[in-house]
């Protein structure tokens, strides 16, 4: 019959082996989402190019909205931070790379004169798969940048920037 320390030391190896191989996925996806970042970054800024080229411009020769640079690792808020109440001169850096993402789909869709923008459209957007899941994490954000002044909802279901939020041009 095993001896009960050696069962506790089994578990114990079998547990600390998890741990490395679980140390070793977050590093390679860690890695992985550096890459998926930067790309991001740099698609963000083409889009933003172009949409500065092909934006019309109003009298001051000015966009009425102008792209927010995509947001840095160094200068957006941590995942899972607050998400501060609206006010005149607070910026979008101030928002988690989630929210700045939402934010920054609406305002190129009121840059383009589009209408207010569903959760399954933002999540197909953002090239998420369309499950409830994925929908209900958007829904959550935009009804919580919603509460807080950034965005509106002139339907229910339907976002679009609030008129202050979308007023600043992200803020800036």
């Amino acid at each position: 019959m095993p001896s009960v320390v050696g069962l506790l030391e089994q578990r114990e190896l079998a547990a600390r082996r998890r741990v490395d191989e679980l140390r070793e996925e977050a590093d390679r996806i860690q890695a992985e989402l550096a890459v998926a970042e930067r790309d991001w970054r740099e698609w963000a800024v083409a889009r933003a190019r172009v949409g500065e080229v092909l934006a019309p411009a109003d009298e001051a020769g000015q966009d009425p909205v102008a792209p927010v640079p995509a947001p840095s690792r160094e200068t957006a808020a941590r995942p899972k931070s607050q998400v501060p109440v609206w006010r005149q001169g607070l910026t979008w850096s101030e928002l988690s790379v989630d929210y700045q993402r939402i934010l920054q789909a609406l305002a190129d869709r009121h840059r383009l004169r589009q209408g207010p923008l569903t959760c399954q459209e933002m999540a197909a957007a953002f090239a998420l798969d369309a499950v409830p899941a994925k929908v209900e994490g958007l829904r959550s954000k935009a009804k919580r940048l919603v509460a807080r002044g950034w965005l509106a909802e002139p339907q229910s279901g339907r976002f679009m920037l609030a008129a202050g939020a979308a007023g600043q041009g992200g803020g800036s």
